[in-house]
């Protein structure tokens, strides 16, 4: 490989808030980043060397895209593999590897490589239609997901009784048993190539009911030392099972009963380590270039106790965006404000987080508490 500061070509397949976090860092290492994106005012267009138009499922678009730089990565899942398996024969380094977007694109495959592995995950089935979904062997309530494209919540269905068969999803999907969980909590590992991993210690989330998003999280864990412990060793085995070359977010459960059952993986960044960038002594972005550059992994301790809370679009506000209340947020010692650079807001929209970093845990808790009621984004 070309000297990573050098004259290294980085490519990253999209252009949203965690490619612009990715160039942030990429910056300080003079990696060239280019960006291909479908939205001409994606929040990355601004900071990366070259930015393309263009989408990120056409074969054509994301081949020739590729054929211009050295080493190709994504911030999310949703591109053609075929383009990426094609950039690998001929040369092209594609971190994550074009197998492991594939196995991730489809939650079918990802489960099934859970079951072959011995990953603990909750009992599922997979259903290929209606009919197979009303003769379900998953007992009630269960939830519904869609194998391909489902993100931030959507794709996603919860069955409690025979009469919400009539709104379920009649495409491709697999039924899993209802977690009654404690908590849903989150350890993000990378790997590079030459096999070295680490993970970040584990984080617990929250979740807004209305939108089924992460509204916040909270680290390090006060949850028990072998809880954590054994969270970690799930995510280290996942990533060396895979052979994954950068970084994995592995979403868990940890139910009423104290197991841990994997619920879903991300082949990148991801939201559950914004916090990471003042919370940890290494970012999950540069722990993710690290990886694909087949660099030494950073230490990844926290430094202090962390909240992260995402910003979301206000209901019932459409259109440019207005952030209030960021002069008072501005003014907490401790709170750290990252805007996304979107131009139009919407209804749960990602515009930004906000990390709250305090050496006592109640005190972030509280300037948490303050930010989410004070920073609010309206049109």
């Amino acid at each position: 490989m070309k000297a990573f500061y050098g004259d290294l070509k980085l490519g990253i397949l999209g252009g949203g808030q965690l490619g612009r976090m990715l160039i942030q860092q990429a910056i300080n290492y003079n990696v060239t980043v280019k960006v291909l994106d479908p939205d001409r005012e994606a929040p990355c267009r601004k900071l990366c060397e070259e930015f393309t138009v263009g989408s990120l499922s056409d074969y054509a678009t994301v081949y020739n895209f590729g054929k211009k730089v050295d080493l190709l990565t994504i911030e999310i899942e949703k591109v053609n593999v075929d383009a990426l398996e094609q950039l690998e024969r001929e040369g092209v380094l594609v971190y994550p590897q074009s197998r492991v977007i594939r196995l991730i694109q489809d939650k079918g495959l990802q489960k099934q490589f859970f079951k072959e592995n011995d990953i603990p995950t909750a009992e599922f089935q997979i259903i290929s239609s209606p009919e197979q979904l009303s003769n379900s062997a998953i007992p009630f309530p269960y939830i519904q997901k869609l194998r391909r494209d489902g993100y931030d919540g959507k794709g996603v269905y919860k069955v409690v009784s025979e009469d919400d068969l009539a709104g379920a999803f009649t495409e491709p999907s697999l039924v899993e048993r209802w977690v009654d969980f404690e908590k849903e909590i989150a350890v993000i590992v990378a790997r590079n190539e030459s096999g070295e991993i680490k993970t970040f210690p584990m984080v617990e989330m929250g979740f807004n009911p209305q939108a089924n998003l992460v509204e916040f999280l909270i680290a390090p864990s006060t949850l028990p030392f072998e809880v954590q412990q054994e969270a970690e060793q799930i995510a280290k085995k996942i990533a060396d099972d895979l052979k994954i070359v950068g970084l994995l977010a592995v979403e868990m459960f940890l139910d009423k009963s104290g197991k841990i059952l994997v619920n879903e993986l991300a082949p990148r960044p991801h939201n559950s380590g914004h916090q990471t960038i003042e919370g940890n002594t290494v970012s999950q972005f540069e722990q993710h270039l690290r990886a694909i550059f087949n660099q030494p992994l950073g230490d990844t301790a926290c430094l202090n106790n962390a909240i992260m809370i995402n910003v979301l679009g206000e209901a019932g506000h459409e259109g440019p965006a207005v952030y209030q209340g960021i002069e008072k947020v501005l003014k907490c010692a401790g709170v750290y404000v990252h805007l996304y650079g979107k131009a139009l807001t919407k209804p749960f929209r990602k515009m930004g987080h906000v990390t709250i970093v305090d050496a006592d845990r109640e005190q972030a808790i509280e300037k948490a508490r303050f930010v989410q009621k004070t920073l609010k984004v309206v049109s």
